[in-house]
């Protein structure tokens, strides 16, 4: 969404999906999260960055469950995505607190750990399967050096299931897959390998992991995000395997009468992700 080379997503599509993210992240990881920021030196406050914030929508989801005060800085390469996020934030934490906002267009994957010094938390979502190897690697060794904790929220997994199933279903998720992994520019993005490789990257340093299940569930009631997600995802597969063509038209027409009837069901798997500087701590999260 904001490294070097990357898709840029339309407010529309951002719009569409806020309501099934806000759904799907999973709130479990909030809890050590606060406890490790209530246990932290220096002064009150956190300075909360959230890289390829796209209309603000990690923002305003988390924004409102973290005690504050609280400064975001928000962090996109799209002027117009930025002037949205700053301009919809919450002005109060989850204790009635200042919430502020300032924007920083750029190139995300060159923060280093200077940049990050005085960062309480670094934050994102549907961004780590965007990235390659080497960016996660620097990531983490930024934010390792800083001390700063990061929660990354709604990396694909590689799993999608539909309602009645299909016999396409496989071949298609498997084009897809490699259409995540795809070389995109001179850059090798990991899609669903990126969680793996991102709890790799901050194990080494010594940090503890966490892992928590974030599945979209599409049904009746996100119709309109349920079809635009199956426009993009067939249109994915057939871009990585053209020879899927004939078929994948028929599946996605079929597959939208369905959605339009009330008649499909899918579930988008997702993985959320908590790092913390440090051993477990024994909180229970």
């Amino acid at each position: 969404m904001t490294a070097v080379g990357s898709p840029r997503f339309p407010s529309r599509w951002l719009e569409l999906r806020e309501r099934a993210d806000a759904a799907a992240r999973a709130p479990e990881l909030l809890r050590p999260l606060r406890a490790w920021l209530a246990g932290r030196p220096g002064p009150p406050g956190l300075v909360i960055r959230d890289l390829g914030c796209g209309t603000g929508s990690m923002a305003r989801w988390l924004a409102v469950r973290l005690p504050g005060p609280q400064r975001w800085i928000l962090h996109d390469h799209d002027p117009a995505l930025l002037a949205e996020a700053g301009a919809r934030m919450p002005a109060t934490a989850a204790d009635g607190t200042p919430v502020t906002a300032t924007t920083e267009r750029g190139d995300l994957t060159a923060l280093t750990a200077a940049d990050l010094t005085g960062t309480s938390l670094v934050t994102a979502s549907a961004l780590l399967d965007l990235l390659t190897r080497d960016e996660i690697e620097a990531l983490a060794a930024a934010c390792a050096g800083a001390g700063c904790p990061v929660l990354l929220a709604l990396s694909v997994s590689g799993r999608v299931e539909l309602t009645p199933p299909d016999p396409l279903d496989a071949e298609l998720t498997g084009a897809f897959n490699d259409h995540q992994r795809r070389t995109d520019g001179a850059r090798p993005l990991l899609g669903p390998d990126a969680v793996a490789a991102a709890v790799a990257a901050f194990e080494r340093h010594g940090w503890t992991v966490r892992l928590r299940p974030s599945p979209w569930r599409l049904g009746c009631a996100e119709s309109a995000l349920t079809a635009e997600w199956l426009r993009g995802w067939v249109g994915a597969a057939h871009a990585q395997r053209p020879e899927l063509a004939p078929e994948a038209a028929v599946f996605l027409r079929r597959r939208l009468e369905q959605c339009a009837a009330g008649e499909l069901g899918v579930t988008v798997h997702h993985t959320d992700l908590l790092a913390l500087p440090g051993p477990p701590s024994g909180d229970g999260g």
